[in-house]
């Protein structure tokens, strides 16, 4: 029997935290909450959840690809944010699909949309599952007949490998491990690798504008699209396979972070890059998170590139086991497939104490040793924690945005005043909130936000709303973007419809009326639903 997902957590159904693991989050909530005991709900059960019954009936045409199993129905509820973790251990799955799809090609693809165009049923694209921002969610209103999950997980094959030019043809489908494990015999790689890789996809990644682990130069799931193919309700958008091409706006970017609401994204050319061997790597320390700022500032100016260059508050690094909470930490890493990267580490090592940095150089470059390695296995594991934290009653989610260098430190300083403030005013007592850089730019920072806080197990989702909410309120009025890699969602567009021009919102809203008439295509995301 395949191992099944977690339809209320992360990973598959025996994959769950090791006592060494709970006990320590335990700890950590009673020192920073002062509670003696926890009350720990336990995880919900298929048989547990009163599903309504599906509005939808499969036709026979499409009897191999529909399917109401209720388990399936329950997968493609939600995501993984904390909101929906939430409602998941409340049992609340009210938004459940009415059928799940499983195409098998485009043209199986195609023949769901005109069937829902038929029928007036709302499609949900879906990929992984890993939407942190309701992106999947059924959420369509009451002018639907109903709701489908279309999940593109069949579609997963390496088409085709171009050795030559360094790229290849791959469905949407494909899960990040398959992805790599199929290019690995070429000595090749995509070299995207966001946190939720183990379970998210090409399609996911494209359709969500993704970020990678890596902090500079080639990390955008932008970076790497050399060209899409998309069915929309009106048909299918292929777009040629070209490195560039000055003839007018790029078709792919219309696509890129459309989040399923203009087209399914089916496959996709993609730049591939040459398996590095070449890796040199530090940790260093800096007295402040700020005086660390400054000198990632000047690394992300030189030219350096370096692959990580992800700058830990103090406390920040304490959490992961990565520091002892008195300093900042800068995990500096740099890797090539051509040729030796000492020479750029040293560099980068001379203007971290030109900034008052101390460092260590990590063993066998970087890869098993020291506070780097450390901080890299915390980073991988943190999805799992959070259905053990939900389910004890402790609130822990993130938020990422984007500022520019000459207005980063009051923004900063505001942004997690902001949000520390609305913990408490949530939920009566002080939380924690830190900060670390995952992205650097020439010109900003992507300074990524966690915070915990203790919540009140019969409130807890209206306690995590008023909390983000806080959050995004001081990121949009303090001018950084609403969101930089997580996508919009249905949880962001109160703020993305405040970043973006209006004019554009028009034009955007125009694309979708000419691709999909019907709005029937993930409505609510990107562009409002129809009345």
């Amino acid at each position: 029997m395949d191992r099944r997902r977690k339809f209320w957590g992360w990973g598959y159904e025996d994959q769950r935290l090791t006592p060494g693991e709970q006990r320590m989050i335990r700890a950590i909530g009673a020192s920073q909450f002062k509670v003696a005991q926890f009350e720990e709900t336990p995880v919900p059960q298929v048989g547990e959840i009163a599903l309504a019954r599906p509005r939808l009936s499969i036709p026979r045409a499409l009897a191999g690809i529909l399917t109401t199993d209720p388990y399936e129905r329950l997968l493609h509820t939600y995501g993984r944010s904390l909101k929906d973790y939430i409602r998941m251990f409340a049992r609340d799955f009210r938004p459940a699909p009415d059928l799940v799809a499983y195409p098998h090609s485009a043209e199986d693809v195609a023949a769901v949309l005109a069937w829902a165009n038929d029928e007036n049923a709302a499609i949900i694209p879906c990929g992984g599952g890993t939407s942190v921002v309701g992106g999947i969610e059924a959420a369509v209103g009451d002018g639907f007949s109903g709701a489908v999950s279309l999940d593109l997980g069949k579609l997963a094959r390496v088409v085709e490998v171009d050795d030559v030019s360094r790229a290849a043809r791959i469905e949407a489908g494909i899960l990040g491990p398959a992805l790599e494990a199929a290019l690995k015999p070429a000595g090749l790689t995509l070299r995207h690798f966001p946190q939720s890789f183990e379970f998210s996809t090409l399609g996911g990644w494209i359709a969500t504008r993704s970020g990678g682990h890596y902090a500079t130069l080639y990390t955008q799931i932008d970076d790497f699209v050399e060209s899409l193919r998309v069915v929309t309700p009106r048909g299918i958008v292929e777009t040629r396979r070209l490195p560039a091409s000055g003839a007018g706006p790029a078709p792919d970017r219309l696509f890129i972070g459309s989040e399923g609401a203009l087209g399914v994204i089916t496959d996709a050319w993609v730049r591939l890059q040459r398996r590095p061997t070449f890796r040199a790597a530090a940790s260093v320390h800096f007295p402040t998170f700020l005086t660390g700022a400054e000198a990632v500032r000047v690394i992300s100016q030189a030219g350096l590139y370096p692959a990580n260059v992800r700058l830990l508050e103090p406390l920040e690094g304490a959490i992961a086991g990565a520091g002892d909470g008195s300093r900042a930490l800068l995990v500096l890493a740099f890797e090539s497939a051509d040729h030796p990267v000492e020479a750029a580490l040293a560099r980068g090592l001379e203007i971290c104490a030109d900034h008052g940095g101390t460092f260590a150089r990590e063993a066998e470059g970087g890869a098993k040793g020291g506070a780097a390695a450390v901080w890299r296995n915390t980073f991988i594991r943190m999805p799992y924690f959070k259905e053990f934290q939900v389910a004890i009653g402790i609130l822990s989610a993130t938020f990422e945005t984007a500022i520019t260098w000459d207005r980063f430190a009051p923004f900063y300083a505001g942004v997690k005043a902001a949000a520390e403030a609305a913990i408490v005013a949530a939920t009566g007592k002080p939380g924690v909130v830190t900060c670390r850089f995952t992205h650097v730019y020439p010109d900003g920072p992507a300074p990524y936000f966690t915070w915990h806080a203790m919540g009140h197990k019969a409130a807890l989702l209206e306690q995590a709303q008023a909390i983000a909410a806080a959050a995004a309120d001081a990121i949009e009025t303090s001018g950084g973007t609403v969101t930089h890699h997580h996508a919009v969602g249905r949880d962001h567009m109160p703020w993305y419809v405040k970043e973006r021009p209006a004019l554009f919102g028009a034009a955007l809203a125009a694309a979708k009326a000419e691709l999909d008439p019907a709005g029937l295509l993930n409505p609510g995301v990107l562009v409002p639903a129809r009345p």
